[in-house]
């Protein structure tokens, strides 16, 4: 039986107890929003304030001040075993006007399951989906369930970015024949944009925008609009790449981890042609995701990328001007197993924790 959801937000009008986090800047609140949460997965806000939360096991929840959590209905039928599952969401710019909501989740297909894209249209009162539809699915003919990336960003021209994992099978990543191990392209229907970099090129998915990716479950704008993903290596190899347009970021050729048996990954750490990660970690710390700050409460760290640690309790804040360095990681008891970071309407950065099914909110102390 499913654990009781519950919305216990002071933004919400509900009080709840909050704790206090050090920080560069000062203190910081860290209020618990949505507890009894299943695998928390992705998270976007509506313009009515609510927020919408995935659940790998399949279930998307809307919650909003003076309304509790609620079900939507008409998710589509996932593949949840293993990694996969329902996974991101996005509340793309034109909502208002639309009232579409992109899914990205693991749908079952041939021989095993694939990364898959959903649009869905919500109802005027957004309890349920009006109608949906998938638009992209990847190749087909890999199995398990393992690396589906799978993140969603909508680009400031109004495409999308979704994030494909390399399946578990390395050498897929190499393969522009197939989807996996890149970050792909997609307009707002699921069709290749004309200028996609390998559109038109024979044998290979036109779809692809860059490849060598191992699992990027992490991807965020930053403010000049340009792509960085956060990407699950290997044993000391998880990396911050800035995605370049047709780049070939090496993935399982170089590697600055090793194989969790100890042993040395394809060529070494760098080969020409192959794009070097901005900042990697070692040891790893499993990045999920990821957000770039506005600065809006925090003007010292406008500009700067968060990354939730599903592996140590804590969240990366990482200086992106020129040098990617990680400066700061801020830790407490509920930054246990962090799966999402985002910034909320008012400038307060949010986050999912696995470990205890809970939304949080950080604000100034």
């Amino acid at each position: 039986m499913r654990r009781l959801i519950t919305a216990l937000a002071i933004s919400f009008g509900l009080a709840q107890a909050a704790h206090s986090l050090d920080s560069s800047q000062g203190p910081l609140t860290v209020t618990p929003v949505v507890t009894g949460l299943e695998q928390p997965w992705g998270a976007g806000f509506l313009p009515d304030g609510s927020i919408l939360i995935s659940e790998r096991g399949g279930r998307l929840l809307r919650a909003g001040p003076g309304q509790g959590v609620q079900p939507v209905e008409g998710v589509p039928p996932v593949y949840a075993q293993g990694q996969g599952g329902l996974l991101d969401v996005l509340v793309p710019s034109d909502f208002a006007e639309t009232r579409q909501v992109f899914l990205s989740f693991s749908k079952n297909q041939r021989r095993g399951a694939g990364t898959a894209l959903g649009r869905g249209t919500l109802s005027p009162d957004f309890s349920r989906f009006d109608s949906f539809e998938v638009i992209f699915e990847t190749e087909p003919g890999f199995s398990g369930g393992r690396h589906f990336g799978s993140r969603i960003v909508e680009a400031p021209d109004g495409t999308l970015f979704l994030t494909v994992g390399d399946r578990g099978d390395r050498p897929s990543a190499q393969d522009r024949a197939n989807h996996n191990g890149a970050v792909l392209r997609l307009t707002r229907d699921g069709a290749a944009p004309a200028d996609n970099p390998f559109v038109g090129q024979s044998g290979i998915q036109p779809e692809i925008w860059s490849y060598g990716h191992r699992n990027p479950q992490g991807a965020a704008l930053d403010l000049d609009g340009q792509l960085w993903t956060a990407e699950h290596g290997a044993q000391g190899g998880d990396e911050v790449n800035r995605v370049v347009k047709g780049a070939n970021f090496g993935w399982p050729v170089i590697s600055y981890g090793r194989h969790y048996s100890g042993g040395r990954i394809g060529e070494g750490t760098e080969k020409p042609g192959l794009e070097q990660p901005a900042f990697y970690w070692d040891p790893s710390m499993a990045p999920s995701g990821m957000m770039i700050y506005s600065g809006r409460l925090w003007p010292e760290w406008r500009g700067d990328a968060f990354v939730g640690s599903l592996k140590f309790s804590y969240i990366s804040r990482l200086d992106m001007d020129g040098n990617v360095r990680e400066v700061e990681q801020l830790e407490s008891p509920e930054t246990a197993r962090v799966r999402h970071v985002l910034e909320g309407p008012a400038g307060a950065i949010w986050f999912l924790s696995v470990n205890d099914g809970t939304l949080y909110q950080v604000t100034p102390g």
